[in-house]
């Protein structure tokens, strides 16, 4: 029903679905490396919290089999150094900093390995990250059921599915998993701009599904709530603080307060490895500036143009209070999010 986004070939030659082609092409390339990774990640030729994690510990596993013959110093210090450069890559995206942690974690466990044997077990500890996550992703999807109505008018934002995670995908898991129910459903897509994740991706993916969905720009959505054709609010999460403020794309904060408004439910949905405990409310993550050409360029400005006055954060905080509750593989979390984030985590 998806396309897997992110493959390890039997050859371990590492694969993406280079998602700023999408619509028009399908195409995978090559990441041989930090360098490739990185520009994937800053370029968004891959997205998506979960993706990003599962790719960086994959590239961290290709560094170290490409170093596997060089001295021990020069092994140990290139992958230090290639975790900190990923991590630095996009600052939001909690998974990405956990992915790279449990790498570390493995580096730390062995350091009397030779560099061949350490590299093996990098291997298995990204193939162990991408398959948790794929578990995740279906997870999700199977606990969302209990919350998605009989006959579904869904609205989403950005881009949740297999694009974006290593699995079927988060929010966008839990249609997918509606579609095999056979619920009756209708998936409006909001456009997310100024990248178009939505139009780009997410209308794509649910085309390429099969599944009912209607594209609309993100302005389109309070009025559709207003004539009582939603339902339902889906998006996903770039990382969760303690008290269950969610970071996610650009947008999801305008969704939340509609919803709020017209007494729509409204669910972020995430897999356990998105909560930052460090982080004791949404004001404390860190959101990501991204570069003024992205909307300039919309409109034909001159590129480059230092002149004119660009707001262009990639995230924005849903509070707590606004959610109806966030679906992990755990369970569904509902309010008081604070109280039962810290029951369902520490319960588990």
């Amino acid at each position: 029903m998806y396309t897997e986004s992110i493959v390890l070939t039997e050859k371990n030659k590492l694969k993406i679905v280079d998602q700023t082609l999408l619509p028009g092409q399908l195409k995978y390339i090559k990441i041989n490396g930090l360098e490739d990774s990185i520009e994937a990640i800053k370029k968004l030729k891959i997205r998506g919290a979960p993706a990003i994690g599962v790719m960086a510990a994959y590239t961290l596993y290709i560094i170290a089999n490409n170093l596997k013959s060089f001295s021990r110093n020069r092994f140990f210090e290139e992958l230090k150094f290639a975790g900190i450069e990923l991590k630095n890559s996009r600052p939001t995206a909690v998974n990405l900093e956990w992915a790279i942690e449990r790498i570390n974690q493995v580096i730390s466990d062995n350091p009397n390995k030779i560099q061949s044997d350490i590299a093996k077990l990098l291997r298995k500890e990204a193939l162990e990250i991408h398959s948790e996550d794929r578990d995740s992703c279906h997870q999700i999807g199977i606990n969302g059921l209990e919350i998605v109505p009989e006959k579904a008018n869904i609205v989403t934002h950005c881009n949740t599915g297999s694009l974006a995670t290593g699995g079927w995908g988060t929010a966008l898991g839990i249609i997918y998993a509606a579609a095999e129910k056979n619920i009756s459903l209708h998936v409006y897509v909001n456009e997310t701009r100024p990248l178009g994740q939505g139009a780009r991706l997410t209308f794509w993916e649910l085309n390429q599904a099969g599944i009912p969905c209607t594209l609309i720009a993100d302005s389109m959505a309070a009025s559709l709530m207003a004539e009582s054709k939603i339902n339902l609010v889906l998006f996903g999460a770039d990382r969760i603080a303690k008290n269950g403020d969610v970071a996610n794309k650009i947008g999801s904060y305008n969704l939340a307060v509609a919803a709020n408004y017209h007494k729509i439910p409204c669910y972020s949905a995430a897999p356990v490895s998105t909560f930052d405990f460090d982080m004791n409310c949404g004001s404390d993550i860190p959101i990501e500036k991204r570069e003024p050409d992205e909307i300039l360029d919309i409109y034909n400005y001159k590129k480059g143009n230092s002149d004119l006055d660009v707001y262009n954060p990639a995230f924005d905080i849903t509070p707590a209070e606004l959610l109806s509750g966030i679906i992990t593989e755990k369970g569904i979390i509902k309010q008081p999010l604070k109280i039962n984030i810290s029951k369902l985590i520490n319960h588990n």
